[in-house]
């Protein structure tokens, strides 16, 4: 168990935390979730150690070990694959070194050959036998092939490395798991392993996650950063979501007889039970569920943009066809005769070998990027919406409010239509006439959505729009999408942003297109299957 008692952390006059007593229990998996700048991350370094700049006390179970997940790319580019995911359990690998220096020694005394039968005891014990094994089998889950097991880290490319780190992060079962962001740059494949991973996991996790998916799967529970303190609620992140809504409802409606609460929240858990079958924690959190009352769930303070797309007109039948698309990039071919035709109202996901394949797909069909050979034609009643995967060339003019940026893109040049616009995507009063020169990454990406909004287009196409995006945002962005009643082409790592928007999936790369006119759970079982 992990524990923190009166912990409390200030920078200057800005309080982030104040006074959190929270318990984290074996068996049960706790997603961190709140708004950008709530301190997530940082309240992970408290428990891990990392920070000690708090106030208050962390108290862990004596003789239990943390294992942090840390995703710095450097720190181990000396040692071998194998050996980087072995030093997950530092008291292993102290015995590991002092066991192979012993054995190296020319004079090999009486003394020595004591301790190295001490070693040797704790080293059984420590399960050092099949350790290599078992960091084979993790690497393996992760799609880290074999071939690389001896390998320098220095020479693993960015994303094999998180895989490595994120392995020693779960070697040698440790007793209590932290993770910040464990599916960053992860394959669907390797993240459908983790999840599995962690559902059978009997230990305490501590999960901070923008995947809503990963953390529906996985968490027991959220622990929710608010108003400075850290409020612990039982189920997934569609449950707190819908939980917190439902709240805010009942207490803007405070004339609804507490016999009707009652029963909408009764009907809402009873839902929410019976969905909860995908994990060996299913009957305790369903029982958890069962005795939640009223008072146990709180509206939450986050504040959610509104995303709306109105399409002007609605476009025709023919949309697009795409004839034999191939383009290369610093000599490399990334797509080769890509050719598929879209029709009115499809929402399509594009997945490729990498994502310059699609990024360079969606930048020929804007006019950003010429292709090498091949042709396509838009409909003529088509209109077009970009959101580029690299915003930076819409904020070159640094001295710009956002109520001037904007007003660029507008077809009403009032500073009052202007600003509801910005009021959507949360830049109200005096947060509207900032410069562009200090918006935030999200900051950037919202206000990238507002101008899409003002387009009215009826033809969508999105690169990456959950990048950067805090989870309240993400979920805006997904409930407008699906809601558009227009044509989509995106891509994105989000999950459960795909499986609700998309009804069509198209892989494009060097070796042509594959067109899967399924769902995406659908393409995932397909593609799983064959791995």
């Amino acid at each position: 168990m992990i524990s923190t008692s009166g912990v409390s952390l200030s920078y200057g006059s800005h309080k982030l935390f104040e006074d959190v007593n929270i318990k984290f229990l074996p068996g049960d998996c706790y997603g961190l979730i709140g708004a950008n700048g709530a301190g997530k991350s940082t309240f992970l370094k408290i428990l891990s150690g990392e920070n000690s700049a708090y106030t208050g006390t962390v108290t862990i179970t004596p003789g239990q070990r943390v294992s942090f997940l840390r995703q710095d790319h450097f720190t181990f580019d000396e040692e071998t694959v194998l050996k980087t995911v072995i030093l997950g359990q530092p008291r292993l690998s102290q015995i590991l070194a002092e066991r192979e220096a012993l054995y190296v020694k020319e004079d090999f005394s009486e003394a020595d050959g004591e301790r190295a039968g001490e070693l040797e005891s704790i080293f059984s014990e420590l399960g050092g036998w099949e350790a290599e094994s078992d960091a084979a089998v993790l690497l393996a889950g992760l799609g880290v092939g074999t071939e690389l097991h001896e390998k320098k880290m220095r020479e693993l490319r960015d994303n094999e490395k998180l895989k490595v780190l994120l392995a020693q992060a779960l070697f040698g079962n440790p007793d209590i798991l932290l993770l910040d962001e464990p599916t960053n740059h992860l394959d669907i494949a390797a993240i459908r392993w983790l999840e599995q991973f962690l559902s059978t996991f009997e230990k305490t996790v501590i999960v901070v996650s923008h995947d809503r998916h990963f953390l529906n799967q996985v968490c027991t529970h959220m622990a929710d950063i608010d108003y400075g303190k850290i409020r612990l609620y039982t189920g997934n992140y569609d449950f707190w979501y819908e939980s917190s809504q439902l709240a805010l409802k009942q207490s803007q409606d405070k004339k609804r007889k507490t016999e009707d609460k009652a029963e909408e929240l009764k009907a809402f858990i009873a839902r929410f039970s019976a969905n909860a079958s995908k994990s060996k924690q299913a009957t305790s959190r369903r029982r958890q569920l069962e005795k939640l009352t009223l008072e146990d769930i709180k509206p939450s303070s986050r504040k959610y943009p509104f995303v709306g797309f109105k399409p002007e007109r609605e476009a025709g039948d023919q949309l697009l066809r795409v004839n034999g698309l191939t383009c290369s990039i610093d000599g490399t071919r990334v797509l080769d005769k890509v050719s598929f035709l879209v029709e009115k109202g499809q929402k399509v996901v594009f997945v490729g070998e990498t994502e310059l394949a699609v990024t360079a797909l969606f930048q020929m069909l804007v006019g950003e990027r010429q292709p090498d050979a091949g042709s396509f034609t838009w409909g003529v009643t088509t209109s077009r919406s970009y959101f580029p995967k690299d915003n930076s060339s819409y904020f070159d003019r640094k001295d710009l409010s956002l109520i001037d940026w904007l007003r660029r893109y507008s077809p009403d040049q009032s500073e009052s239509f202007v600003r509801g616009f910005l009021g959507r995507m949360l830049f109200s009063g005096e947060e509207a006439t900032k410069k562009t020169s200090v918006l935030s990454g999200g900051e950037r990406v919202r206000c990238m959505l507002a101008r899409m909004m003002l387009s009215s287009a009826n033809v969508l196409i999105l690169d990456g729009p959950t990048n950067h995006l805090d989870l309240e945002s993400i979920t805006a962005v997904n409930e407008g999408l699906i809601r558009f009643p227009g044509t989509i082409l995106f891509s994105s790592h989000d999950q459960q942003f795909i499986q609700t928007v998309a009804n069509r999936v198209i892989e494009v790369g060097s070796r042509g297109v594959k067109d899967y006119e399924c769902s995406y759970e659908e393409y995932l079982t397909q593609k799983l299957g064959q791995r």
